[in-house]
């Protein structure tokens, strides 16, 4: 049975918790309601995740624009992970819709699958599934929130911006 170690980041955005076990990270929650229930089910202990901790601050500094960290997808399986992993293609500071998300996974005409995915992505952020907009341009729906979504699509394209 593996560890898993959790960590508390404080963010422009709020609290959020990440996860990690000895193969990489497993879980970010965006909710801090959940926070308690996400360390009980998996008997995480407080640890430090050095990579984790750095990139997430440099992600919100504007210093970095991909998550390179091994990822654990234990939670996620099936046609959900394809469009999960799919969502790790989708360049910085751009939106794409759920249809050209599913296309891009390989389930072309599955645009509520790659919603679902997106809904049960169990890596926000790093995953980056803020990414992810309707076809009328939209947010739509996310975890976090749709101002959180908005102030994750605004920070990266300032940051592009200001990097042109």
């Amino acid at each position: 049975m593996d560890d898993f170690y959790f960590r508390i980041h404080c963010t422009p955005v709020g609290e959020l918790l990440s996860v990690s076990s000895d193969t990489g990270l497993v879980k970010v929650e965006l909710d801090p309601a959940k926070f308690e229930a996400v360390v009980g089910e998996l008997g995480a202990r407080e640890g430090v995740q050095g990579a984790v901790d750095k990139q997430i601050a440099q992600y919100f500094a504007g210093e970095l624009k991909e998550f390179d960290l091994p990822l654990d997808w234990r939670f996620s399986s099936g046609t959900y992970q394809k469009a999960q992993v799919a969502l790790r293609r989708i360049p910085y500071a751009q939106t794409v819709s759920y249809a050209e998300l599913a296309e891009a996974a390989g389930i072309p005409g599955a645009a509520r699958v790659a919603g679902t995915a997106c809904a049960k992505n169990p890596l926000p952020i790093v995953v980056p599934c803020h990414r992810v907009v309707r076809a009328d341009g939209a947010m739509g729906n996310y975890a976090g929130g749709v101002e959180m979504k908005r102030f994750l699509l605004d920070l990266e394209r300032e940051v592009d911006a200001r990097n042109d």
